[in-house]
């Protein structure tokens, strides 16, 4: 099996990337969202119990509690908390020696504080995954980054990367869980349209932020959209457990399913940082091999030449087209597909029941657990092997303690993944070790290991539920509030937003699911409208001018709730729309339906916020970056970023070249200096492998 240091640096890139635009994305809406004029101030979820110091932040693990330390409030405090988490994250993705483990353990303590107050605008399942990828990253991430940025040779080990690979492989279980739990959560639900394989004649329109090609998406035929269900339970069902597979053509052909479905995701749905840290993901399913520049002809030549390895060559390729040949088989099989030569068509259907398939998944899931025991065992034995041939006794003393250290943290994680994972099936969550259950209860509250299921059932069959506000000043002449991102006007275009993540647009998504009792955030939304609050305001538009009430709050709120669709090819507009029911009640300030409401939901204000001198240097210094960047549409932002990371990246990419030309010349000097040795240093020279540092060494050697 081949190496996987370019990929661990590719995923400890990824997650840096990820980092960053969740950090981002978060600050442009903290005001609106958490400070005190806030829909859900943050500062009435920390509230000292009187307990100890230690206690306290071991029950709520936030940073948050030291903001008045600080002089900060909770919500200044979040936003110094982002800033820095950005800034730290850009330089973790831009510079190779902040890729360390105390960096990424910043940023996982930084999230996982923003998570403890960020309430029902941050339970979202690609937070709870981004705080488990953040700390498999401080796992994953060396402590010693090489200095010549290269990985050692094959063959040559060394105490400090011999077990690196072994907290990667947990990444690969994280991958496997997400994606397997995803896929059978959609039949387990026994969502009619999942059944009958038409989610997908819904999905494209019915969708939280769809972007202009699901529109284009949406119109396909039907029989391509059951056939694109059936390609999903494929890849999220049956592909998964090919990441364990022995034979890495098998891993990169799963590993290229999962990407071309991460890809169609991105580009019909705005899913924020959601997509792209799930492709982070599937770098533990390559290595160093698949991504060199050209291939190993030598590793070619010595398999050509061994006759036992040719026949192990050989037998991969039987069991891996085996492989091939069942997966096709099965889903012919269970998905009834026939080619409909006189419509151009492949029909699909599925022809297993609830009971077959209940029976099925209690028949697997065990074994699947079985499946990454055994792997994991595997990493073990083979870092215990690789820890056998550490030369000289400080270096193996020293390899053996960070080995006993990764392995049982390894081990120790993958047991407490295995209860939420054991959620997909009831039975086999009965069957666990009731060991790994009480580790699972110690650490639940820091988020180590989560479940997850996403698109459990499809909503809107009937129309996408929208709703919709109106603001008015008597009562009699309503004006619709448009939001920036979610569907509103008929005539504009869905917005292109990856990867920011507008959280007031998505609950409202939400929201329109149910009656607004279920949602009690938003009459809060409804209040501070009501009073102008112009951080709320900018959640609803970023330009306070576009705001409809901008010069005067409107005097009345009412919501409205509408049903959408997409329009059909040749129609003007992007949706139709038609009225259903009134969502929210006509409401002003002091009304006493909003009273009650808010005292029922405990949104009221019972003491004011305390007071902070305006003077601390800190509180000035956050003020001025707000204001300064408060213009910016928060997607802006972060493509901003993004652009500035690519500019970086094309100066290091320009610079590499010349550094790389000046490091050949030296060494070519240092050679033509260097006296002439016997054939053992001449096969030395002859070593392909490419590490600069060793070959400076002994360069140095023979010039002394």
């Amino acid at each position: 099996m081949a190496g996987s240091h370019v990929p661990r640096q590719l995923f400890l890139q990824g997650v840096a990337a990820v980092f960053m635009f969740a950090f981002a994305s978060l600050y442009t809406q903290i005001p609106g969202l958490y400070g005190p004029e806030g829909i859900l101030p943050a500062r009435r979820t920390l509230r000292p119990q009187g307990k100890g110091r230690w206690q306290q932040l071991w029950e709520t693990p936030t940073l948050l509690w030291e903001a008045p330390r600080l002089g900060l409030d909770t919500a200044q405090g979040l936003e110094l908390l982002t800033l820095l988490g950005t800034v730290l994250a850009l330089g973790a993705l831009l510079l190779r020696p902040l890729r360390h483990p105390l960096i990424y353990l910043l940023l996982w303590a930084a999230y996982l504080s923003a998570c403890q107050v960020g309430q029902v605008f941050l339970y979202f399942q690609w937070d709870s995954l981004l705080l488990e990828t953040g700390f498999l990253a401080v796992l994953v991430a060396p402590l010693k980054q090489p200095l010549n940025h290269k990985q050692p040779p094959q063959g040559r080990l060394s105490g400090a990367s011999l077990h690196e690979g072994l907290p990667f492989w947990l990444v690969r279980w994280l991958l496997f869980r997400l994606m397997f739990a995803s896929g059978v959560v959609k039949l387990t639900s026994r969502c009619p349209t999942w059944w009958g394989l038409t989610a997908l004649t819904y999905h494209y329109e019915t969708q939280c932020l769809p972007t202009p090609a699901a529109w284009l998406a949406h119109h396909l035929p039907v029989w391509l959209h059951k056939l694109s269900v059936v390609a999903t339970f494929l890849i999220e069902i049956a592909v998964p457990p090919l990441f364990f597979a022995p034979i890495r053509r098998l891993r990169l052909a799963a590993f290229y399913t999962q990407v071309l479905l991460q890809v169609l995701i991105i580009i019909t749905g705005n899913y924020n940082f959601f997509n792209l840290l799930t492709l982070v993901l599937t770098t533990s399913l390559l290595d160093d091999h698949h991504l060199s520049a050209g291939p190993d002809l030598s590793h070619h030549k010595r398999m050509s030449t061994s006759w036992p390895k040719a026949l192990l060559a050989a037998l991969s390729l039987l069991l891996e087209l085996a492989v091939y040949g069942l997966l096709a088989y099965g889903t012919v099989h269970y998905f009834g597909l026939e080619v409909d030569w006189q419509k151009y068509a492949i029909q699909s259907r599925t022809t297993f029941t609830f009971h077959q398939f209940s029976q099925w998944l209690k028949t697997v899931t065990l074994p699947t657990v079985w499946l990454g025991m055994a792997s994991l065992a595997w990493e073990l034995l083979t870092t215990l092997w690789r820890w056998i041939q550490v030369q000289g006794w400080l270096q193996k003393l020293t390899a053996a303690v960070q080995l006993s250290v990764l392995g049982v943290t390894t081990v120790a994680l993958f047991l407490i993944s295995l209860v939420p994972y054991s959620y997909v099936e009831a039975g086999t969550h009965g069957h666990l070790w009731t060991g790994a259950h009480r580790l699972f209860s110690a650490v639940e509250h820091l988020q180590l290991a989560n479940s997850y299921g996403l698109f459990r059932r499809m909503t809107g069959v009937g129309g996408r539920p929208e709703v919709v506000l109106e603001g008015s000043y008597d009562g009699h002449h309503w004006t619709e509030i448009e939001f920036m991102y979610k569907p509103g006007n008929v005539s504009r275009p869905p917005p292109i937003l990856v990867p920011h993540q507008p959280r007031l647009d998505w609950q409202m998504w939400f929201a329109a699911l149910g009656p607004h009792t279920h949602s009690p955030w938003f009459t809060s939304l409804v209040f501070r409208l009501l009073q102008g609050k112009e951080p709320v305001i900018r959640l609803v538009q970023n330009h306070v001018a576009s705001y409809p009430f901008h010069k005067q709050p409107p005097t009345y709120i009412r919501a409205q709730r509408y049903k959408y669709w997409f329009s059909q090819p040749g129609e003007k507009g992007w949706w139709h729309r038609q009225w259903v029911e009134e969502f929210f009640p006509p409401v002003s300030l002091g009304d006493p339906k909003l009273e009650m409401l808010l005292r029922q939901f405990g949104l009221q204000d019972k003491s004011p916020p305390r007071a902070h001198s305006p003077r601390r240097a800190l509180a000035q210094a956050l003020h001025w970056v707000r204001t300064q960047l408060s213009p910016l549409e928060p997607p802006t932002l972060l493509w901003g970023l993004l652009g500035a990371v690519g500019a970086v990246r094309i100066v290091q990419a320009l610079m590499t070249p010349w550094s790389f030309q000046s490091s050949l010349l030296a060494r070519g000097e240092k050679h033509k200096s260097a006296p002439k040795k016997d054939s053992g240093t001449a096969s030395e020279q002859a070593d392909p492998a490419p590490n600069s540092n060793s070959s400076g060494t002994r360069a140095t050697r023979r010039k002394k």
